[in-house]
């Protein structure tokens, strides 16, 4: 007998858990061919605004949390991605059109971007800081602090960026301590989705990493504006009118950085990029 396929209708992350969007509107995501691979969530302002909470909600508890927890838990992620692999390949072979061998090795490049910047959680602090010269019997010592929520959008280009792009961009902000709220790549969402059942499962505190599948140009306008979001990564904005989004987020003061093509490399300056720096000083004995 045949049977009735059911077609998987992909949701939300935010705050932890997988709601719907606010406004009842999914999109299909095809094959490049354009055949039918599922439906997923297509989020709204609403649904934006409810990701900022869930974020700030967060950052206390994240940023207050080691560099060596951090670390560990950001470890943790790239584990599970290495028990999933094969499931990420099939995904990106479906959504990308790319061949087994091809989406392999962005799974890889994923996998180590998470290894590379959980390495740095318990040291870019030694590297970023330090202690300045100053004239009086004074200690002046300069550390490095997360900025609070940061908005991404993912890269979106069309092929070879599903996955790694959203590893690439992520990652850095929550070295820190950051929490994000992530636009995934539109045209290909399946493998940013179902990495956020390997956050979901892992040790990642709900709220510090909230995803959002749609359209960014739809979605990144009211992050860029919203008040309570304290930078704004545009890496994959680069199709969108990106420079009001600049000028909308200066209201605000946010840290931006600009669009950028293809994949940023792995690199100390990501995760420098969300931190602010705070100077103390402190008397010296005169013992």
């Amino acid at each position: 007998m045949s049977r009735l396929t059911i077609p998987k209708t992909y949701k939300l992350y935010i705050g932890g858990k997988f709601p719907r969007s606010e406004s009842g509107r999914t999109y299909e995501v095809v094959t490049k061919k354009g055949d039918f691979l599922a439906n997923a969530a297509k989020a709204s302002r609403k649904d934006a605004r409810d990701a900022v909470v869930a974020s700030r909600a967060a950052v206390s508890s994240w940023s207050g949390a080691t560099g060596y927890l951090r670390g560990q838990v950001l470890y943790r992620i790239a584990e599970l991605l290495e028990g999933r692999r094969a499931q990420f390949i099939d995904e990106i072979v479906a959504s990308e059109g790319v061949s087994a061998a091809v989406a392999g090795q962005q799974v890889d490049a994923a996998i180590d971007t998470w290894v590379w910047y959980a390495g740095w959680a318990d040291k870019y602090v030694q590297v970023a800081g330090n202690g300045n010269p100053v004239a009086g019997p004074f200690f002046n010592l300069s550390t490095p602090e997360p900025t609070g929520v940061v908005a991404i959008i993912a890269p979106q280009e069309p092929t070879g960026v599903s996955l790694l792009g959203l590893a690439s961009v992520v990652a850095p902000a929550l070295v820190s301590g950051n929490t994000v709220v992530v636009v995934a790549n539109e045209k290909a969402p399946l493998s940013a989705i179902s990495l956020t059942e390997v956050l979901a499962t892992s040790d990642v505190p709900g709220g510090v990493v909230n995803l959002l599948t749609g359209s960014p140009a739809e979605i990144a306008p009211w992050l860029a504006s919203h008040a309570d979001v304290n930078a704004l990564d545009l890496t994959g904005a680069g199709t969108l009118d990106w420079v009001d989004m600049q000028i909308a987020a200066a209201d605000t003061l946010k840290r931006v950085i600009t669009p950028e093509p293809g994949v940023p490399a792995p690199s100390l300056e990501r995760i420098t990029a969300f931190t602010e720096t705070k100077t103390v000083w402190h008397t010296k004995s005169m013992l």
